[in-house]
């Protein structure tokens, strides 16, 4: 048998390619005693340094009807549905994708169980079309996990675990498969280009983006080969970007898009059978989020993916997400699944968990946002790539008749269009959303797991989610770890090799990869705070929340005392270090483009 080990800890797991320690630089200008660690440029701006005189900053720019940020299955969806209706239109319509991974699908992971729904009215004859859904799911088992016994819970019909209809996919195959239907429509796809910044009209509407610089050293000079990024503008930006996207962040400030919500929450996890299973509890304690999945493909051969999430609203600084995931491994009703298996692959990825209470304002001038960029992930399902795949479709069908407005033609700034908010508000997506809003909250009760399950079988069940009220959640996830003082420190089993796995073979099987020489991606407001601040009241919780191994402290070499290393090579784009940071003190932007894991149907 084989097993694919992802960890996707809605917010979650890690890859590494190769260990390799990062340059150190002198000594940042805030303290003489600080090593310097954070060299990009969108913290130390090149028009002050004078390595970057005479060098050529101008920009090829070109024009598009509509530029979409991520080649996801929601920027796929939209760029599908736009030439969809030009088509049935007869108009002309220029749409161009960029993607930050090097193919399409290259960054995409989630041991997903896909619900048809938005495919079904996106492209009705996908089975005719082969679209790579081989396996319908035809049994459920849901459980509570002691740290020795599985404990049976019945899913009733109509329960949001209830996963009869769907099927279990390896998503990123499915995205290819769209990124194939896209381009026989005319959509231009231009895989390997980060979207680094946005760029904005005159009158603050967006204009477009501009993809990322390439050829800078890690010290942040420019290399001989140094190229600058091109602009793409246009009439509707797009932005997919998926989980707590580095643009969106930005766009949430530029229009206080954020202002009428409650913050988002997130988790971090993993997965791959005609039987799909999932349980909650051990190893993780009651007033801990998470749980498992466990999914059984028909792919020609046995193969399995597993998966653990852990909300990343957790409280003590000693957990570790992979680790929890790698312990769960061992538990009876799971070791006898994967004994004998080969372990193949494994990822990490973020998950939005605050549900519709978290859901920002969508449209503003220039552009939208869609797909898991904003938060539409149906937290008990466990799924967002139907709610996704609907945003995109709903964004572009209020975009084609604005932008094929004879009337709006002239129109030099970006358009504003709110009739996608307005669409989005009476669709099936916000109806799903919001009949689940209260589940995830529930859990933030006294009685915490136990608690959560019994609102969902009282309230849910009952009531249907049109309770007169709705929950809260606790706060910003970086603002819930409690000081290490306070907390036990957790002491976890060493890896077998053969059921759990060390972190950095694990990372290894994820294909990252990164253009050594480049400043790190992962970036430092200021370079001495993880040692003054996370480390001394934290005991550097980003050594353990992070699943790649990316952050690491080690001795200074020239006296006593500890630096934190970034190994940005590491990096699988996972978000995870920019949500659960406790000082917020870093800030996750685009590395050079292609860059990142190379997950092959995760």
């Amino acid at each position: 048998m084989f097993t694919r080990d992802m960890a996707r800890i809605m917010c979650l797991t890690a890859v590494q390619a190769e260990h390799v320690a990062p340059q150190v630089y002198s000594t940042r200008s805030s303290s003489s005693t600080v090593p310097r660690i954070t060299t990009h440029y969108t913290v130390y701006t090149r028009n002050k340094d004078p390595r970057w005189e005479g060098v050529e900053m101008e920009r090829f720019a070109d024009e598009a009807d509509v530029v979409i940020v991520g080649g996801g299955p929601a920027g796929l969806s939209a760029a599908i549905r736009l030439k969809q209706l030009a088509n049935q239109h007869e108009k002309e319509l220029r749409v161009c994708v960029v993607e930050k991974a090097s193919q399409l699908g290259a960054h995409t992971l989630s041991g997903a169980c896909l619900e048809p729904s938005a495919l079904s009215e996106l492209i009705p004859d996908w089975k005719e079309r082969g679209a790579p859904l081989n396996t319908p799911v035809t049994e459920d088992k849901f459980s509570i996990l002691t740290e020795k016994y599985r404990i049976p819970v019945p899913i009733l019909p109509g329960l949001p675990m209830n996963n009869h209809g769907n099927y279990l996919v390896r998503l990123g195959h499915f995205v290819r498969w769209l990124g194939e239907q896209a381009e026989e429509l005319g959509v231009e796809l231009y895989p390997g280009y980060a979207a680094a910044e946005v760029l904005f009209h005159e009158d603050g509407s967006v204009k477009g983006i501009a993809t990322n610089d390439v050829g800078i050293a890690k010290d942040g000079s420019p290399k001989d080969v140094f190229e600058r990024g091109m602009e793409l503008h246009a009439k509707v930006t797009l932005f997919g970007e998926g989980c707590h996207g580095h643009l969106a962040k930005q766009l949430y400030k530029q229009f206080n898009l954020r202002e009428n919500c409650e913050p988002q929450t997130y988790a971090i996890a993993s997965s791959f059978s005609r039987r799909a299973e999932h349980s909650v509890g051990w190893p993780l304690n009651r007033n801990t989020y998470g749980g498992s999945f466990l999914y059984h493909l028909n792919e020609g051969e046995p193969l399995v993916a597993v998966g653990f999430v852990v909300g990343l609203d957790y409280t003590n600084p000693y957990l570790s997400p992979f680790r929890e995931f790698q312990r769960w491994k061992h538990h009876p009703s799971v070791m006898s699944t994967l004994e004998g298996g080969n372990r193949i692959a494994y990822g990490a990825r973020a998950l939005n968990e605050g549900g519709s209470q978290s859901i920002p304002k969508v449209t503003f001038p220039g552009g939208m946002l869609i797909g898991c960029s904003p938060g539409f992930m149906n937290v008990p399902k466990i799924k967002g790539t139907h709610t996704a795949m609907k945003s995109g479709m709903l964004a572009a069908e209020s975009a084609f008749s604005k932008i094929t407005d004879e009337n709006l033609q002239s129109e030099t700034a970006g358009l504003y269009i709110p009739e996608y908010e307005e669409a989005f508000k009476k669709s099936w997506i916000w109806k799903e959303l919001y009949s689940v809003r209260n589940i995830r909250p529930s859990f933030h009760s006294y009685f915490g797991l136990y608690g959560g399950m019994v609102y969902t079988g009282i309230f849910y069940w009952i009531l249907r989610g049109k309770e007169p009220w709705t929950l809260k959640h606790n706060g910003l996830d970086s603002a819930q770890l409690k000081p290490a003082k306070d907390c036990t420190p957790i002491e976890y089993p060493k890896p077998d090799g053969k059921i759990s796995f060390d972190l950095l073979s694990s990372v290894a099987l994820s294909g990252t990869n990164h253009e050594h020489d480049q400043p790190p991606h992962l970036t430092l407001k200021d370079d001495s705070v993880p040692v003054a601040h996370n480390l001394a009241i934290y005991d550097g919780p980003e050594q353990r929340f992070c699943p790649a191994g990316v952050y690491e402290y080690v001795p200074l070499e020239t006296s006593d005392g500890m630096r934190l290393q970034i190994n940005a090579q590491n990096c699988v784009h996972c978000k995870t270090c920019d949500i659960k940071d406790p000082s917020q003190n870093i800030n996750w932007v685009v590395p050079e483009g292609s860059g990142g894991p190379a997950y092959n149907g995760m």
